[in-house]
């Protein structure tokens, strides 16, 4: 639920569920079932659960990486679920997503440069001398070495992937964050190290986190 002083709802879903069809296809399994949340601008909300319980599933609905067996996400008040391809597109600017993996969810053939810049590169932001000095600001943000933009993904560590996963998300300024568990894989030592990092990027660029 949303705390008194929040003036404003950024992100929104209405009973959405996700369902599908067992093995044998006499019955359903339901991976999401009518949740409903509401998160404030500038606010953090966690969500809570076991594994399996359905906390990515619910991640990649709200961001359309999969479409939902029914209900509604409202972003700023807009329903994302009636948007068309281009549409959903262009509002993904604003919502982005840091993946619990760190090693599955960076190309190991793309440079830490091309990983960081695609963001900007796929919705056309600035020309491409603007994007790397735009990736280079990234790269100080999130405390990496402006040489690592040169290096592939197999040469750094757990957490220095998430910094990389970090700095893309945050590329395109977006308004929300969606964290799927981003130091789940991260030795004890780094996590707290990366969630000190999340806050204080939340602080200074003024993002909302799920």
């Amino acid at each position: 639920m949303l705390e008194p002083y929040a003036m404003t709802t950024l992100i929104e879903t209405r009973n959405l569920s996700k369902s599908y069809p067992s093995r044998d296809g006499k019955t359903v399994v339901r991976a999401v079932n009518e949740v409903n949340l509401a998160l404030g601008e500038g606010q953090t909300l966690g969500v809570v659960g076991e594994s399996g319980c359905g906390k990515s599933t619910l991640a990649r609905l709200i961001l359309r990486l999969i479409e939902p067996t029914s209900g509604e996400v409202l972003f700023n008040g807009e329903n994302l679920l009636k948007l068309g391809s281009t549409a959903m597109r262009r509002r993904r600017r604003d919502i982005q997503i840091v993946f619990q993996d760190p090693y599955a969810s960076l190309d190991p053939r793309m440079s830490v440069s091309a990983i960081i810049s695609e963001p900007l590169e796929i919705h056309g932001v600035g020309t491409k001398a603007e994007r790397n000095a735009k990736m280079l600001e990234l790269l100080d943000l999130v405390g990496l070495d402006r040489s690592s933009a040169t290096k592939y993904p197999h040469e750094f560590s757990g957490g220095q992937r998430q910094r990389i996963g970090i700095a893309r998300a945050i590329a395109l300024r977006p308004e929300l964050i969606i964290l799927d568990e981003p130091t789940a894989a991260l030795d004890v030592s780094v996590q707290a190290v990366v969630l000190n990092l999340l806050q204080e990027l939340k602080e200074t660029l003024g993002m909302s986190y799920l």
